[in-house]
């Protein structure tokens, strides 16, 4: 069963977190206040990840309707609903340990890049908002204006993440270098990520970047299989299209920005169970193309 199997997984990885956390805090020196919950914290990140792979569109039906209900002999000491949402802030960073560390893809030596819009709040509410006031700016996609986020992911399996305001230039060189860190072979994205600079850097660390070339651009000789890549880049919107849709990264309800981000982190750890993702099955002849 995906939920037993979800919580043995996250409740080996809080074991580990919660002796390193604890020794960091005595290692501070200072006292700080831990008041234990009747739910643990591998409890609440079980249930706020099992609500993406539910289909319940919110949350506090699936909740009510659903583990109040159905599986309450699997969490014995639940909570109401409101005190549940109170709770919610304190799994953000044990959450975002467990999918950078167990549930992150690692590198194939052929790595897709792209960003994705996660809307905060409808376009003509944009003066009225203030959940992310001062959070979230003002970005250009190629489909619109958006008042958000950019996800930025990697291949079939998320390799690696950021959230960013959405007036970040995907091409911003900090930015790049962290998501990477720990990445080598090619990289292929959209012409959103064409610079000569950033080219350079990301070239001294291994990894070779791969675009299409503006039309004011000088065509430039390239392998077949580079080319075969770059036709196969829609591979990524595919995998966006499954983490707003079947995972539920974007919705314009939240009414914290901590719980917003918990919501998102927690998508991608839903997204990482599903069993069939978009891939590329490469024949073996076309794997030795790989030439970095």
């Amino acid at each position: 069963m995906i939920l037993t199997k979800l919580f043995v997984e996250i409740d080996a990885c809080m074991k580990i977190y919660e002796q390193n956390f604890n020794v960091e805090l005595i290692k501070n020196g200072k006292k700080h206040r831990k008041r234990d919950t009747k739910l643990s914290l591998s409890e609440i990140m079980t249930i706020v990840v099992y609500f993406h792979m539910s289909g319940y569109r919110t949350f506090k039906n699936f909740y009510r309707k659903h583990i109040c209900t159905i599986h309450r002999e699997a969490f014995p000491c639940l909570v109401s609903y409101n005190r549940f949402v109170e709770l919610i802030p304190r799994v953000l960073l044990p959450l975002s340990v467990f999918m950078k560390t167990q549930r992150t893809g690692s590198s194939t030596g052929i790595t897709f890049v792209d960003s994705t819009t996660i809307d905060v709040c409808h376009n003509r509410r944009i003066h009225q908002h203030k959940v992310f006031k001062g959070i979230a700016q003002r970005g250009k996609s190629s489909t619109g204006w958006f008042y958000g986020f950019k996800l930025v992911n990697e291949f079939g399996e998320i390799v690696n993440f950021a959230f960013t305001p959405g007036n970040t230039d995907d091409r911003n060189e900090e930015l790049m270098l962290k998501l990477t860190k720990n990445i080598s072979g090619k990289l292929i994205g959209d012409k959103g990520y064409l610079s000569q600079k950033l080219f350079d850097l990301l070239w001294k660390n291994g990894t070779q970047p791969i675009t299409k070339i503006k039309k004011n651009m000088k065509n430039k000789l390239m392998p077949l299989f580079d080319k075969l890549l770059l036709r196969k880049r829609a591979l990524i919107e595919s995998i966006n299209d499954q983490l707003k849709n079947i995972s539920q990264l974007e919705h314009s309800r939240h009414r914290s920005p901590t719980n917003a981000m918990v919501n998102w982190v927690a998508a991608l750890v839903a997204y990482s169970y599903q069993p069939k993702k978009p891939s590329i099955n490469f024949a073996n002849n076309q794997r030795k193309m790989i030439v970095v």
